[in-house]
């Protein structure tokens, strides 16, 4: 029997298998460096504010995935605060690289109070070297506000230091851009990576959706249900209350830094929706019903202009997402197989394979930035609804499966650092945002208000 595919279904599921490895550039394996992370202390009033900036930067550099933090209580007695304490009858360097911490890498400091800032002075030692000036890799000095936010910004610029120095990408200023209905509505939201300063972007009071940044992160493409005017319940009428009658979707284009409305030409059809931004940032791929039939996939201008058809199936093609390294792969969604699977082709339309084995659902493809991997999600092994997120080495096309029997898994994204995911996930009554490692590990909730979904991670930094 034929089996009729929903475009809901096609933009949301997850599911999956997967024991094969993937690439080292994904999970990063191997030896990680050691690094010893002792409490700094601070002096006069930065000292209160000591606790915030400790677990601002152990956390940091531990969630990075690209270092093995040393226990704290391994660490030895004498603790430096300056390189000068590295001296006869003081600390070290034996006593960090040397059992039981046996570090690498030692980051260590002091704060100080001074017209009204926090001042950090950080420091980054190779322990294994032999004296002090061989030994520096990092000595800096960081400026923030006395408070709480000041401490966590000297802690985030010191943390970034560090990762650099081991060829790792800092998160810090990066954005996640979601779906959140926390306000009565479906809108736009965005947060820090780790879950901070969660605000809302759009207030269409609607249902606004499928958010997409543009690599260059000043853009933001959706798709929103505009609500026609003079709709009006008869039955709701009676109490003054005014039932939103929404018209088809339409596509949104918004930049980031104002939140201006950007003029975008949407094509008479009863679906249009966004999917990803070419990497040059001035052009959309799009799926529309303009054809009469079935969702297609286009390329457009960014202001809609210039339409270009790229699929000519008679089947449901969803969710396009470019390659970001070459921009000229695609990976995306259709059904001419009978249920959603993953396929990739050429930006013209050209050489379309299937990727994934044509079992169960396979939904949200998603590029990690090295343009080798996907992540997305799959049902297979799963009766219809049960979803997890895999990731694939799209040449070898090994899959590796990363959650596990925990909820509906849906809509990964990469970070720009291309170690870490965002994905939703429905664990228990309300579905929310979590992140984690490209290995699995590591999985941290971000969002606990309302129903939050479909999270795309931007470089942003507004």
């Amino acid at each position: 029997m034929k089996r009729t595919i929903l475009l809901g279904s096609l933009v949301l599921g997850a599911c999956g298998f997967g024991h094969a490895q993937i690439n080292s550039v994904i999970t990063k394996s191997g030896e990680k460096p050691t690094i010893a992370v002792p409490d700094f202390r601070g002096a006069g009033d930065a000292q209160n504010i000591m606790g915030v900036f400790n677990s601002t930067l152990f956390n940091d550099l531990q969630s990075s995935g690209q270092l093995k933090m040393i226990p704290k209580t391994l660490y030895p007695v004498q603790v430096p605060q300056q390189p000068s304490d590295f001296r006869q009858g003081g600390p070290a360097f034996a006593d960090w690289s040397g059992p039981p911490p046996n570090a690498n890498y030692l980051a260590y400091g002091y704060t100080a109070a001074q017209n009204n800032q926090i001042v950090l002075y950080g420091w980054l030692y190779d322990v294994r070297q032999s004296n002090p000036s061989s030994a520096q890799l990092i000595g800096k000095i960081y400026l923030g506000s006395l408070d709480e936010a000041g401490s966590r910004k000297v802690a985030q610029e010191f943390a970034a230091d560090i990762l650099k120095q081991f060829g790792a990408t800092s998160l810090i200023g990066t954005r996640i851009y979601f779906v959140s209905d926390r306000s009565g509505s479906k809108e736009i939201w965005s947060m820090n990576y780790d879950g901070s300063d969660q605000k809302q972007f759009t207030n269409y009071r609607s249902i606004t959706t499928f958010p997409a940044v543009s690599p260059d992160g000043t853009k933001l493409a959706f798709t929103t249900y505009p609500i026609l005017a003079s709709s009006r319940n008869a039955n709701a009428a009676q109490f003054g209350q005014q039932t939103p009658n929404h018209g088809q979707p339409q596509i949104y284009v918004h930049s980031i830094d104002t939140g201006r409305k950007l003029v975008y030409y949407n094509q008479q059809a009863s679906m249009n929706a966004a999917s990803d931004f070419l990497p040059d940032s001035r052009h959309l791929l799009i799926y529309s019903t303009a054809n009469g039939g079935f969702s297609q996939i286009y390329e457009t201008d960014l202001d809609g202009a210039d339409l270009h058809r790229i699929t000519h199936s008679g089947s449901l093609e969803v969710e396009p997402k470019v390659n970001p390294k070459t921009g000229q792969d695609i990976v995306f969604v259709s059904g001419r197989g009978g249920t959603p699977q993953i396929y990739r082709m050429s930006i013209d339309g050209t050489d379309v394979s299937r990727l994934t084995t044509g079992e169960g659902d396979a939904v949200n493809p998603a590029w990690n930035p090295d343009g080798q991997h996907i992540a997305f999600a799959w049902t297979r092994g799963f009766e219809p609804g049960n979803f997890n997120i895999f990731v694939m080495d799209v040449a070898s096309r090994d899959v590796v499966q990363l959650t596990h029997g925990a909820g509906r898994n849906e809509n990964p994204s990469w970070a720009p650092d291309g170690v870490h995911l965002v994905f939703s996930s429905r664990r228990g009554r309300t579905t929310q945002i979590y992140s984690m490692l490209a290995d699995g590990s590591q999985v941290q909730p971000l969002t606990t208000q309302g129903n939050n979904e479909k999270p795309v991670w931007s470089k942003s930094t507004q």
